[in-house]
């Protein structure tokens, strides 16, 4: 046969053809293969941001959010609260909170960005127990919380006693203030 016979602009066209088609499957197979390596939507909703309505939260109550599997306290201290923390700190292991763990804008008296919230990871930090709020004062218990596994106590800072299995004061986890009634956590924002 002679190659004056042979159409070369139809061959261009199944040689183009082909390759457009063979460019398609090759796009069809990788967009699912790596879209594979993305975290699934329940591992990132586990680490994204939590908002909490603090609108109704009294003065000495306490509300519970979850952020990252972890229970995050919400506490309003009421005056009686936030005037027993200068009185407690003779009795704490770091009251200037050099040894825990916080965000810079939380590293104060407080260990808050406004001194009548304290949001902290309710987790004692000897086993990982979850202490209980303990708002009542008495002679012998300045209020805040008490992990009854091995009687680690914390004060309405969070802020470990002296001579307890606790090594650091609770975490304060990074947080921010959306609103006058909604705080965002697991977000840092302006203080």
């Amino acid at each position: 046969m002679s190659s004056e016979g042979i159409d070369n602009s139809r061959r261009r066209f199944l040689t183009a053809a082909t390759t457009v088609v063979g460019g398609a499957g090759v796009v069809a197979v990788a967009v699912p293969f790596l879209s594979s390596w993305n975290p699934s939507a329940r591992a990132q909703s586990a680490g994204a941001p939590v908002e909490a309505d603090i609108s109704k939260l009294e003065p000495g109550q306490q509300i519970i959010v979850k952020w990252r599997g972890k229970p995050v306290w919400i506490v309003r201290r009421d005056e009686e609260a936030l005037a027993t923390l200068p009185k407690i700190v003779p009795e704490l292991r770091d009251p200037g909170s050099d040894e825990s763990i916080q965000p810079p804008y939380a590293k104060n008296e407080y260990r808050s960005i406004k001194p009548e919230y304290l949001i902290v990871i309710g987790i004692c930090t000897h086993l990982g127990c979850s202490p209980s709020y303990r708002p009542e004062i008495t002679a012998d218990w300045m209020g805040g919380f008490f992990c009854p596994c091995h009687g680690s106590k914390f004060d309405f800072a969070g802020r470990v006693h002296s001579g307890v299995p606790a090594p650091t004061n609770l975490v304060i986890p990074p947080h921010r203030y959306v609103s006058e009634s909604v705080v965002l956590i697991g977000e840092d924002g302006e203080a």
